[in-house]
């Protein structure tokens, strides 16, 4: 059975486990949804069963979520992405564990405040409130520069890994929207 992915590309984490499958070569038949319409779901996936935020289906099964981790072990990629080595894989771990709140509710924050709210709803954010979610964010960017990266080039060592893809894309969200404005809409 060939893997499908079913991804919506304006999710971070679809977006990562688009760019892993295409950087590494790994075939896949891509299925473009849109997670804000129930349509797709109802035609894949039970109706009872809304909480998906991109799923994979492959060996004849339905994955609802984690990043990239069936599809790693299936096919063979780059020891570097996530390594044997059980140290550099426990920092991986320890970051993949720790970004869906230490950055990623900063940076889908700063996402909304500077985007979706005042060019998609018309709605103005007050500076209080856009200073306090800057702030947030650059803590969490703090952590992961002290914490995370230590000195090293990539989290977890000299190569890139799955953890340094998942912060990519987390990143590239809150820059997106400096530099979009009314271009992107």
């Amino acid at each position: 059975m060939a893997l499908e992915l079913y991804l919506d590309l304006f999710s971070q984490p679809c977006r990562s486990v688009y760019m892993f499958a295409k950087k590494n070569q790994i075939p896949f038949e891509f299925q473009k949804i849109s997670l804000m319409e129930v349509y797709y779901f109802s035609q894949i996936y039970d109706k009872h069963e809304r909480e998906i935020f991109w799923f994979e289906v492959c060996f004849d099964f339905i994955l609802k979520s984690g990043i990239c981790s069936v599809v790693f072990f299936k096919f063979q990629t780059p020891d570097f992405w996530y390594p044997a080595d059980l140290q550099r894989r426990a920092q991986i771990n320890e970051y993949l564990s720790w970004q869906h709140t230490g950055i990623r509710m900063y940076g889908s924050k700063m996402f909304w405040l500077r985007l979706m709210l005042p060019k998609v709803m018309g709605v103005e954010v007050p500076k209080e409130k856009m200073d306090g979610a800057l702030e947030d964010l650059n803590n969490a960017l703090n952590l992961i520069e002290e914490k995370f990266l230590q000195d090293q080039p990539f989290i977890g060592g000299d190569h890139m890994s799955l953890a340094d893809l998942v912060a990519i894309v987390e990143i590239m969200q809150v820059t997106w929207t400096d530099c979009c404005g009314d271009f992107c809409l």
